[in-house]
């Protein structure tokens, strides 16, 4: 942000990467981004850790309800492997183009929720007798 001249009161939205719910909630706050704006981006309590997928997951999320104007904060990094950092402004093409698919809590809605003992076996880790 240092290099953007900005601030976090410049962005309405924030995602960043979310093995877990605490780090991106103790990541926001070191930054000081608030609760409200990484709200809608963190999905890691709804559906777990997607690894590289993590960020760009809760980007789409919030490009279901951003307004055109707003400006969004994504950062993606993991284990040492390097960063990405995006500050993206969204335009009027977003009301026209998030229709043409559906809304990433609709994917989530419907989800088939397994245990581990059935994605063992499906995946060939336990043999049934």
């Amino acid at each position: 942000m240092s290099g953007l001249g900005t601030t976090p009161a410049d962005y309405r939205y924030a995602v960043f990467h979310q093995p877990n719910t605490k780090f991106p909630q103790r990541v926001a706050g070191m930054l000081g981004f608030s609760q409200e704006q990484i709200a809608t981006g963190l999905l890691v309590p709804v559906i777990g850790n997607t690894y590289a997928g993590a960020a760009i997951i809760g980007l789409t999320a919030i490009l279901d309800v951003a307004e055109p104007g707003d400006r969004i904060l994504m950062v993606s990094f993991g284990s040492g492997a390097g960063s990405d950092a995006f500050d993206l402004q969204v335009t009027n093409a977003i009301l026209k183009r998030r229709e043409s698919a559906p809304k990433t809590h609709d994917y989530i809605a419907r989800r088939t929720e397994i245990d581990y003992a059935t994605y063992s076996r499906m995946r060939g880790k336990l043999a049934m007798k």
